[in-house]
Order: C-alpha cells, then structure tokens, then sequence
C-alpha cells in the first residue's frame, strides 16, 4: 500500500496541517510513510482539465436531477468554484496513479489525523473483501448528518461496514467527507470510468454508493 497525503505546498494552514497528520501517525506507530502529494491549485485547472480531457459536470447553484444517474446534485457553498475543482482533480490525479502502480492507495486530506494505528493486516483483510473502497476516519464532524451516520455505522457487527442509507436515495452518498479512505486499483479505474462517463463531480459526490460499491 501507498499512502499519499494532499497537501498544498507553500499554504501556511496546508503545511502546518500535514505535519500534525505525520506527528499523529508517528505518535500511533503507524508501520507506513506518507508521501506528500503536491496538491492541485486553482491556478492549474484549466490546464489539467484540458489535458486529462475533462468537463466538470456539477451544478454551482440549487439543485439538478442528473437523469443518467437518476440522482439530485446539490450545489456545494464555495466562494472558489476552481478550488472545489482543483481538490476533485487532485483525487482523481491519485486514482490514475493507483492505477499506473496496480496497488492500493491510502489517500489522505492534509487536515487528516490518526487516533489509532492503522494495522497493515486490515489492510491485507481488506484487499481480499469485496468492497472497492474503505473508508478509515470517523464520520463525526466530517460530513452531514454525522450523527446519524455514526449511530447507523455502530450497528454493524462485521469488521467492514457497508455504507449507511442517511439520506433519499436519490441523493449521493457514501464515505463520509472522503478525507481518508483507502482504494483499490479497480476500484481507482470504475471511478476514473465514472468520470468519463458522467464528468467531474466534487469527489465524495461521485464516489457514492449509487455508483459504486
């Protein structure tokens, strides 16, 4: 496994953050590095977009019914549309990149921080489970209705829970704020294919279980 943090180089808030992420990954002997993934900037957008042969494809304001999917996309509050999309390409950067290397990725937002050691033979576990993607960060405080996401998800018995229904089921849902999850080169491939097909979303929206498991 590779394990990769996004991080914005020469952002104050980005940098400091990350070294809070590798202070608590030491701190929990955590068995693994984690390499710095040179974040994607605004700056860069139109350029990357243009050569990965990429249309962004989500709604700035209200809500749509996506009829190829049949889900509501709601509008994400950004005062920056190019940073919301400059964070989906740095993701779907990581999942050619998964790809390319044919091994599971760890991927990490830089405000990530560990509690725990994250032991290498759940990761081992995993890779032979069914599921495509797994995410590793508690729920509260990281996404809508935690709450009610972190009550559902303790009801589970299995070491690897599905994702819980918190919401219409027309309204994409999955891992909770997609900041630190753990992907399977396929499971990298059905999301870049999700892209071609579909275009890009902000990433925890396209990467729901409506879409893939």
């Amino acid at each position: 496994m590779k394990a990769y943090a996004i991080v914005i180089q020469g952002n104050r808030v980005s940098e400091s953050a990350f070294t809070n992420l590798i202070r608590s990954s030491d701190f929990h002997g955590n068995e693994f590095h984690i390499n710095v993934y040179d974040a994607v900037t605004p700056n860069l957008v139109d350029d990357m977009m243009e050569e990965k042969q990429l249309k962004w494809n989500y709604p700035w304001e209200g809500a749509i019914l996506d009829f190829n999917v049949g889900l509501i996309k709601n509008a994400y509050a950004t005062t920056n549309p190019k940073a919301r999309i400059a964070c989906a390409l740095s993701h779907y950067d990581l999942w050619e990149r998964c790809v390319s290397d044919d091994e599971p990725y760890l991927i990490l937002e830089h405000d990530a921080e560990f509690v725990m050691k994250l032991e290498l033979s759940v990761v081992e576990e995993f890779m032979k489970f069914p599921g495509s993607i797994l995410s590793i960060n508690s729920p509260l405080g990281a996404t809508r209705r935690a709450a009610l996401y972190h009550t559902l998800l303790r009801q589970g018995s299995e070491k690897f829970v599905p994702c819980p229904t918190i919401d219409d089921d027309k309204v994409p849902q999955g891992l909770p704020g997609n900041s630190a999850y753990i992907i399977k080169p396929q499971a990298a491939q059905a999301m870049i294919d999700l892209v071609a097909n579909f275009g890009l979303w902000p990433n925890d929206a396209i990467m729901c279980k409506q879409l893939i498991h």
